[in-house]
């Protein structure tokens, strides 16, 4: 553990998975490619979606989300052979999603995050970043595309594009 917002990231990580197991969360395990500046890298995503809850009496919903993300560094020689480091990320927000249980649309999502990062890099120069995900799942699959930025509040960054594949399961 190199700096106390990493070392602060994983305890919180600890505690919300410790928090997950008495609130029977659907858990969802993610790996795939990030994309910056025209260079991949690997990432790796875990996250806990509560139950939904209606917007009054119209058929959006909304659910609780968490999720603790890696990013892993890039050597990128065109910035003078820089070694970008690892990055968490330790997020909470939103998933909404339209429609009932059996309509075929209700398994398009669209997540919105606040995440606070381990380190920074060109692509995350904030000391936070914004978190969007659209996807689709089902009971046991999800697919989706994701991206982390700072949305240009604290000046510009490049940000992190993500596809995403995972598995998922209500423990």
């Amino acid at each position: 553990m190199q700096s106390p917002l990493l070392r602060s990231a994983v305890a919180l990580a600890l505690m919300g998975i410790s928090a997950t197991t008495l609130a029977d969360p659907r858990i969802e395990i993610n790996g795939g490619r990030s994309y910056s500046d025209s260079y991949w890298s690997n990432t790796a995503w875990i996250e806990g979606i509560w139950s939904e809850h209606a917007f009054g009496n119209s058929q959006y919903t909304w659910s609780p989300a968490v999720s603790l993300g890696f990013i892993n560094g890039r050597n990128v020689s065109k910035y003078g052979n820089a070694v970008s480091d690892d990055v968490w990320l330790l997020g909470g927000g939103v998933r909404m999603r339209y429609g009932t249980s059996g309509d075929w649309y209700h398994h398009l999502f669209w997540t919105s995050e606040i995440a606070a990062q381990s380190d920074r890099t060109l692509a995350l120069s904030s000391g936070g970043e914004f978190v969007n995900s659209i996807g689709w799942t089902d009971d046991h699959w999800t697919f989706q595309i994701r991206h982390v930025s700072n949305a240009g509040i604290k000046g510009s960054n490049r940000g992190e594009t993500m596809a995403l594949v995972g598995v998922a399961f209500n423990p």
